[in-house]
């Protein structure tokens, strides 16, 4: 009979932190161990309710977990009295009381958290023709008359066709019941909401103001959403949050998983992400309330979408799960429009929801609104977008061809799969120097100014302290040990340089660097550069792939995007080998490429027509099937790369010197023999 384990595996979303803890310990304890931001103030008694997480079930392979299902201890006393007086929803759990009795994965919602994650998707300003669907028009019908027997609705149509030649407009049946006593409470004088010139969608009695629209970007991570005034195209108004559904898998391949596993599964993740866009509207309206101004939510009457194609098809309540396996097909590729209360939002009943058209099984919408931000067949020169998250879309355009593919790199960048990763959060170290002579570090942390070598620093830190690595820390830590010489060309870390720096001490067979020797301990060790090695490796031969196809052996700028690529330092992305060589100054962020689309497409018809035939003419490159993919992947995995020159990056750095791969499996054996790792 096989031994029980003593311990289990517990992983906290959305920070990603994770560790082994023994069964029977409580959620709360192992949140404070970690670091996890849990509130909590009756001291673990189980009555103010503060410390509500939610266990997820479902298949979480990216954490090693085959099954993360009801691993937790039975209600306690303490929370069936609280759940008797008090809201504890569905599968919700109290921290302080729930305990480990299995490899379980935790979902700590905002509302548990005392500081809230940054959610880094902020709107990129740029020169938008304003030509909005939806324009207002203020008409006054003529009364009712016993000579003229006429309708209200058929006045009201002459009306707009006398005084704003319209002629043949339909109107929206649902405006009907209540189109009477619009126009009496208005003295029939009321205000029209036209779509696209031809259909009445909304009416007011009186002048009406403002009417808004909302912009959604949905990505796989965290949701982002901004609220622009239809008619003069200002953007008033951003709010972000973490997508819900990363309790179900961090990864989208987790997800479809947990749909495969879990027949109907995708009816919850469609429910928890709009119920989250829903509180978005609220939030953005929340934020227009002064004397000039006010927005409801039934001021909102357009809505654009962007997402990759599996955050598309579960925001429409379609089954990702033929996503899941080749040939990878989507339930439709085309531009999707319906109306904004069939997603349960609760917008204006006459709002209309525009999802822009997807491309290909992985490169989704969130591709089409990056395509019209950026507008790539303008260039002149060879442009290389890169939208970097869990599944990587890339674009290359030369000359008005326009390639594109996406690339599984894995939640590594975001911090999973990273023994002291985390998302963005105040404490997450996100800068990090390395001094080559001495070994030492300093470091930058989310919600402080300071370098950790300034004066006050310690000072300046919130109550939470250094927590961890966020994605750009782990980039640059990495980075900035192959620059000093702690990890080699194949992602090694020197074991002869314990001798030299105590900062650099045994795990195991192997070693690891403490960047921080605080409470909680951040270091780096060989797992956690191997991960980024794999994710950067899918990158940069899905980048290869398409320089390949296009027959181009340089490209001469590089744009990257997206809620966490657009904070990439390009230096530090460059000596990792995530992209290509390039003259770092023609490398920078096109900030949310993707949600800057979706704010264009909403404030601009006439690109919707543009995108929709655009996409119809991107070359789509299927990684899976190119049999060049893995050759390239093995050449990438090395730092940079094991064959491609980086010219341009010697100009600013020095880069180690390229070891042949022999000489470092001899030298790697030798470590072995001798215990090193």
């Amino acid at each position: 009979m096989a031994a029980r384990p003593k311990n289990a595996l517990v992983v906290f979303t959305p920070s990603g932190k994770r560790a082994r803890f023994a069964l029977g310990t409580p959620l709360l304890l192992a949140a404070r161990e970690l670091g996890v931001d849990i509130d909590s103030v009756c001291g673990g008694l189980g009555i103010c309710g503060r410390c509500k997480i939610v266990p997820a079930e479902g298949d979480f392979a990216a954490y090693g977990i085959r099954s993360a299902r009801s691993h937790l201890s039975r209600f306690s006393d303490p929370e069936k009295r609280y759940a008797m007086k008090n809201e504890l929803g569905e599968a919700q759990r109290l921290a302080c009381h729930a305990r480990v009795r299995g490899d379980c994965v935790i979902d700590v919602p905002a509302s548990s958290q005392v500081h809230h994650q940054v959610v880094r998707k902020d709107y990129q300003h740029l020169d938008i023709e304003v030509n909005p669907l939806i324009r207002i028009h203020h008409v006054r019908v003529e009364p009712p008359r016993l000579d003229r027997p006429r309708g209200d609705l058929e006045r009201l149509l002459d009306a707009l066709e006398r005084e704003w030649q319209l002629p043949d407009l339909a109107i929206d049946p649902r405006l009907l019941p209540g189109l009477q006593g619009c126009l009496r409470e208005g003295e029939f004088c009321v205000s029209a909401a036209l779509r696209d010139e031809r259909e009445i969608v909304a009416l007011w009695p009186g002048l009406k103001g403002r009417v808004y629209g909302v912009a959604v970007d949905v990505g796989s991570t965290t949701i982002a959403a901004h609220l622009c005034d239809l008619a003069s195209g200002e953007v008033l108004a951003s709010a972000g949050s973490m997508n819900p559904q990363i309790r179900f898998g961090e990864d989208l391949m987790s997800r479809v998983s947990y749909v495969m596993l879990n027949p109907g599964g995708e009816i919850e993740m469609t429910r928890v992400v709009r119920e989250t866009i829903d509180g978005l509207v609220a939030d953005l309206c929340k934020q227009i309330d002064d004397a000039d101004s006010r927005a409801t939510p039934d001021d909102v009457l357009e809505m654009t979408f962007v997402g990759n194609p599996i955050m598309h098809h579960l925001l429409l309540g379609i089954s990702p799960a033929p996503l899941g396996t080749a040939p990878f097909a989507l339930a439709t590729d085309g531009a999707v429009t319906l109306r904004a209360r069939e997603l349960d939002l609760s917008v204006h009943p006459g709002a209309r929801a525009y999802l822009l058209p997807c491309i290909a099984g992985h490169v989704g919408a969130d591709t089409s609104g990056m395509l019209i931000a950026e507008t790539p067949w303008d260039d002149d020169v060879t442009t290389l977008l890169v939208d970097v998250g869990t599944n990587a879309e890339i674009v290359l355009a030369d000359s008005g061809r326009i390639l594109v593919a996406s690339s599984p790199t894995g939640p590594a960048f975001e911090g999973a799969q990273i023994s002291c990763g985390q998302r963005a959060a105040p404490g997450a170290i996100e800068r990090v120097r390395i001094d080559s002579d001495s070994l030492e570090p300093r470091f930058k942390v989310v919600g402080c100014d300071l370098w950790s070598d300034d004066e006050g620093f310690d000072e300046a830190l919130g109550p939470e302290g250094v927590t961890g690595l966020c994605g750009t820390g782990i980039i640059e830590a990495i980075a900035e040990l192959f620059l000093a010489g702690v990890i080699d060309a194949g992602g090694r870390i020197d074991a002869a340089l314990a001798e030299r720096s105590a900062r650099i001490e045994p795990d195991g067979r192997a070693y690891r660097y403490v960047l921080h020797a605080g409470i909680p301990a951040v270091t780096i060790c060989q797992g956690d550069v191997r991960a980024v090695q794999l994710a950067k490796a899918a990158l940069y031969a899905g980048v290869r792939l398409l320089m390949n196809r296009m027959g181009v052996e340089r490209v001469e700028r590089i744009r990257l995007a997206g809620a966490f690529g657009s904070h990439i330092d390009g230096k530090y992305a460059m000596v990792l080998g995530m992209i290509p060589d390039c003259d770092l100054g023609r490398v920078s962020s096109a900030g949310n490429a993707a949600g800057t689309g979706a704010v264009m497409a909403l404030l601009d018809s006439e690109l919707r027509d543009t995108i929709e035939s655009r996409v119809r003419q991107v070359e789509k490159i299927e990684t899976a099937v190119e049999s060049a993919f893995q050759e390239n992947f093995v050449n990438a995995m090395d730092l940079p790369h094991s064959k491609d020159g980086f010219p341009e990056l010697a100009k600013q750095c020095t880069l180690p010197p390229r070891e042949p791969r022999a000489a470092r499996r001899g030298a790697r054996r030798r470590n072995l023999d001798d215990g090193a790792g």
